[in-house]
This record gives C-alpha cells, structure tokens and sequence, in this order.
C-alpha cells in the first residue's frame, strides 16, 4: 500500500520515506499542493501525510477540496501550529488525525497505521459509476436499480476499482484485493478476472468500463 506524502521539507521527507519504506509502504512525495492535487486524483493511496505550512497554500484547503469531491482516504496532518482551535481547524477541514512538530517519526508511522485500520464504515460504503452502484455495506450491486449477481472474485475486483473513484489501481494491489496478500496468484488469474468482470458490465449496459493503463494496472470509468 502506498502513502502520498505532501511536505516541502526534503530533508524530513526523506526521513519520513525511510521510515514508511522500513515499515512495509511506499511513498509518493510532492513539495507543492498543486502537484499533490494533480496526481491524488490519479493513484490510489491509503492514506495521506499532510503539512499544512505548504509554498502554495494551507494543506488544509486541499484537504477541504479533496473531501468536497467525496475523497475518503484517511488524512494525517503535520504542522507546527499545536493550539487547540488550530487542531480543531484541521478536523473541520477534513482531517482524521494531528500531530505537532516536532514529532517522532515513529509514533507518524504509529498513527497511520491506525488510521488504515479503522473499520471501512468511516469511509464511502456506496459507490456509483455510470449506471451502476456497489453497496459495500451490504456486498450487493445493482445496475439501474436492478440487482446484478456476480461471481466473489468479481465483486472484490469490482469493489476495489470501485474505491479507487477512476484513478488506477495497480496489478499488484488487485491481485490483494481479489486474491489475497499471500496467495502467490499469478497476473493471469486477475486478466481472466477482469475478462469476464468486462463482459458482465457489457450485458447489463451498466455504462461504466474497465480500461486498462499500460504496464500499470486497471481503473472504472463511466462511458457515454
């Protein structure tokens, strides 16, 4: 699982890179918001790291923009500023957790860590694409109202792509969500699945497709 990190610091990005990377996750760094809005919008991360004291802005009115797009992905902010209606600030913007600098990078490590493992109900549990809608409270999918049955592996690969909101997830966090973390599934499994996924959505008219991005992974969109 990947972190997208937003801090213009290099040398405290670097740090907090290291940190994640000895723990078992990728980052994705920016020093600016406009990048960090460009490619948030694009990728799939499971959470995001967050200096508010940005070259171009507050963090927090990325955050703001983010949630206002129905952007769910769990959000740490870092700042400098500790009052109490400063932090009170950042969790009416959006965020989900605070920490002051100066912080040990272990106990940032810590708190995301907890963050991704909150139950999924504080996120999004419905998702529409075109004219489909997966209830992930409920694990049912329906196009234009009417119920669509699908096959487990497909509905776990439907809702994964789903969560994604159009940006791409990559082959290696599908064969995860479909398969597992350590079923030593092969690339092939997860083409079948997203075969037969394809075909299903065709018959129904769902409006929505699965498009492919080259030597990365798979993304839903809605299609005219």
């Amino acid at each position: 699982m990947r972190i997208a990190l937003v801090e213009d610091h290099a040398r405290l990005a670097e740090l907090i890179r290291i940190a994640f990377a000895r723990a078992g996750f990728g980052i994705d760094a920016y020093d600016t918001l406009a990048s960090a809005r460009y490619w948030l919008c694009r990728n799939a991360y499971g959470a995001l790291v967050l200096d508010r004291g940005m070259p171009d802005g507050d963090g927090l009115s990325l955050i703001a923009a983010l949630r206002g797009e129905g952007w769910s992905v769990p959000c740490l902010v870092l700042t400098a500023r500790d009052a109490i209606h400063d932090r009170v600030e950042g969790l009416e913007h959006g965020a989900d957790d605070y920490l002051a600098k100066p912080f040990a990078i272990e106990e940032l490590v810590a708190r995301v860590r907890a963050l991704m493992r909150r139950p999924a109900t504080l996120a999004s549990m419905h998702h529409a694409v075109g004219k489909l809608q997966v209830d992930a409270d409920t694990a049912r999918v329906f196009v234009d109202g009417v119920p669509l049955r699908l096959a487990p592996s497909e509905y776990r690969l439907l809702l994964a792509l789903a969560q994604a909101r159009g940006a791409t997830r990559t082959h290696a966090q599908l064969l995860d969500a479909v398969f597992g973390p350590f079923s030593g599934t092969s690339r092939n499994a997860l083409e079948v699945a997203v075969h037969r996924l394809r075909a299903r959505l065709r018959e129904h008219d769902a409006r929505a497709a699965i498009v492919n991005e080259r030597r990365m992974g798979f993304a839903l969109v809605a299609t005219d």
